[in-house]
């Protein structure tokens, strides 16, 4: 049988993510088992995720994935580079998963593993550093640095999901994975689009965007009925939160600034700046965000502030598989990795007791992420939150 790894935040679990599941089985064969590794409570741009993990663990094994594993806040909320290794390091780790499968916009593998091949030359690194040093943002350096050397071929770069396939194929390069990497073309709106074109699939930002602010419209048939009801009941955002982000981010030094992730270059001194006089996120992003420093990097910068976290937080990788949920065929996979995995399983959360000190101090920044996500949703203080020292597994 074979075992199929995706990386994934599933934010909301869609139709354009059902028919990647779909495709897989006729790929790779009914039979065969997938094991997603999955944005836990707080996603890549800075944001809460749309539902807590494990309703969202749920929506995703409804939908065919048969094993959920949590990729920590950690690794989650950080740049494509780091959010790519850390999922790497949590499949390859099971000992179980022989392919790891992602979209991508060319759906063709060959152009992004020349370009993964050259973003891991010294040529390039050089290049990067003199766009850099012009004051150009990363994504925009790096796109120009890629295009000195790979020509037309660096147009793969320009587009969101292959930039990620790029960045696992660097990190299996670098990891010396034992997986191999498969691809499968996206279909449906372009990520990010905020339109419902009428296309077979539109985007999470799009869906996010109608469950928060849409009204009643229907979302079916990108959600089923069910999701839709779960999603529209208690959606979160850290909007929900801004007073309380702010009143953290005022209560701050400069120096705290500086000890956030990607803060180089004054960016750290810019964000302290902001936060004096900003009334709303929105505005702290405006007033900081420049031609050098992207959006999506100061919304993870105040997201890490908010949570009280630093670059020295995060160590090389996840220390741990913490299951989130599985279906039969997951918890057959589950019985393999007994012998198979290369890091200590936590299903039940008292596992988490046997961790050795580094990786219960991971879980334990785990479980006060989980508590601040708490705050963001629509159905504080009406319904109890999730807590991760008392949460089982989903089961199907």
């Amino acid at each position: 049988m074979r075992t199929i790894g995706i990386i994934s935040e599933y934010n909301p679990f869609h139709s354009g993510h059902r028919y990647q599941l779909e495709e897989i089985r006729k790929t790779f064969g009914a039979d065969c088992a997938i094991v997603c590794t999955m944005s836990g409570n707080w996603v890549q741009r800075g944001d809460t995720g749309i539902a807590d993990k494990w309703s969202r663990t749920k929506m995703a094994l409804c939908g065919g994935a048969d094993l959920v594993l949590d990729l920590p806040t950690l690794w989650a909320a950080s740049s494509a580079e780091t959010f790519a290794r850390g999922g790497v390091s949590l499949l390859d780790a099971t000992g179980q998963v022989d392919t790891l499968c992602f979209g991508s916009e060319d759906g063709q593998l060959e152009p992004l593993e020349k370009a993964a091949e050259i973003l891991q030359t010294a040529d390039w690194q050089e290049a990067l550093r003199g766009y850099l040093s012009k004051g150009l943002s990363f994504p925009t350096a790096r796109q120009k640095a890629a295009e000195a050397l790979l020509g037309d071929a660096a147009a793969c770069l320009r587009h969101p999901n292959n930039n990620l396939g790029i960045e696992y194929l660097r990190a299996m390069k670098d990891l010396d994975s034992y997986m191999m990497p498969y691809t499968i073309l996206r279909v449906g709106a372009a990520h990010d689009d905020q339109q419902d074109a009428g296309g077979e699939h539109v985007s999470a930002s799009y869906l996010r965007e109608q469950i928060l602010h849409g009204g009643d419209s229907s979302l079916t048939p990108y959600l089923t009925p069910e999701d839709a009801l779960e999603l529209r009941a208690d959606p979160a955002s850290l909007a929900f939160c801004t007073k309380g982000v702010l009143a953290r981010l005022r209560s701050m030094e400069e120096a705290d600034f500086d000890a956030l992730p990607d803060s180089g270059e004054g960016l750290g001194r810019k964000l302290y700046l902001a936060v004096q006089e900003a009334d709303t996120l929105e505005q702290v992003y405006s007033l900081t965000k420049s031609k050098r420093y992207t959006h999506a990097r100061i919304r993870r910068m105040v997201l890490w502030a908010f949570l009280g976290l630093t670059e020295a937080d995060r160590p090389a990788a996840p220390p741990y598989l913490r299951v989130l949920g599985f279906s039969s065929r997951g918890q057959q996979l589950l019985k393999q990795m007994k012998t198979t995995a290369s890091l200590p399983i936590i299903v039940k959360p008292a596992h988490a007791a046997k961790l050795e000190p580094e990786a219960r101090r991971v879980f334990d920044l785990e479980a006060r992420c989980t508590r601040m996500y708490d705050l963001c949703r629509t159905a504080f203080g009406k319904e109890p939150g999730k807590n991760e020292y008392t949460q089982n597994p989903v089961r199907i």
